[in-house]
């Protein structure tokens, strides 16, 4: 189950919703529809959980490229939404699987052994146990990167709460 909601910064403060992420697909797709929030391209955060096992804060500024951190890569690896986060934090390519790749035309299908390859992707993210990303995202909104670090348990509730706007984000989940 996941939880996510945004949060667009505005001249009063902080404005919160509740999102749905049906129909986002790739991080561009989640920044597109931050900018739709965004009071006259200020900030946006949009905060994602699930279930207390990992979370994800992914930072719009205007046209700004979103910034992406991700609280534990291995566990959110294994989600939907974690797996949209940490490829475009390890710049995966999202035409890895597409049509031309699944008809081994790397000169294998006669049974040949492949030649030098790289770690697959599942491999590479088990080897980024841990937080990845950039963690100094919020810096200036109040969210040390050490702080950051170190959230566990209720990590939104604490960015709310940062960020002053804990009775928003509590009046959306």
């Amino acid at each position: 189950m996941y939880f996510a909601a945004l949060l667009a910064r505005t001249e009063d403060g902080w404005e919160a919703s509740d999102t749905e992420l049906d129909d986002v697909e790739t991080l561009t797709d989640l920044a597109d529809l931050a900018r739709e929030a965004a009071v006259e391209d200020d900030t946006v955060v949009v905060l994602i959980e699930q279930e207390d096992a990992w979370f994800g804060i992914i930072r719009v500024d205007g046209e700004e490229d979103p910034r992406v951190f991700v609280s534990n890569a291995a566990v959110a690896a294994r989600s939907s939404y974690g797996t949209m986060l940490t490829d475009e934090l390890l710049g995966r390519d999202d035409s890895a699987g597409d049509e031309l790749d699944s008809l081994d035309l790397d000169g294998t299908e006669d049974g040949e052994p492949e030649a030098d390859h790289d770690l697959d992707d599942d491999a590479e993210t088990a080897m980024v146990s841990g937080p990845l990303g950039d963690a100094g995202l919020l810096g200036d909104l109040g969210v040390t990167e050490k702080e950051l670090l170190t959230l566990d348990g209720d990590a939104l509730g604490a960015i709310a709460d940062a960020l002053g706007c804990t009775d928003l984000l509590e009046a959306v989940r």
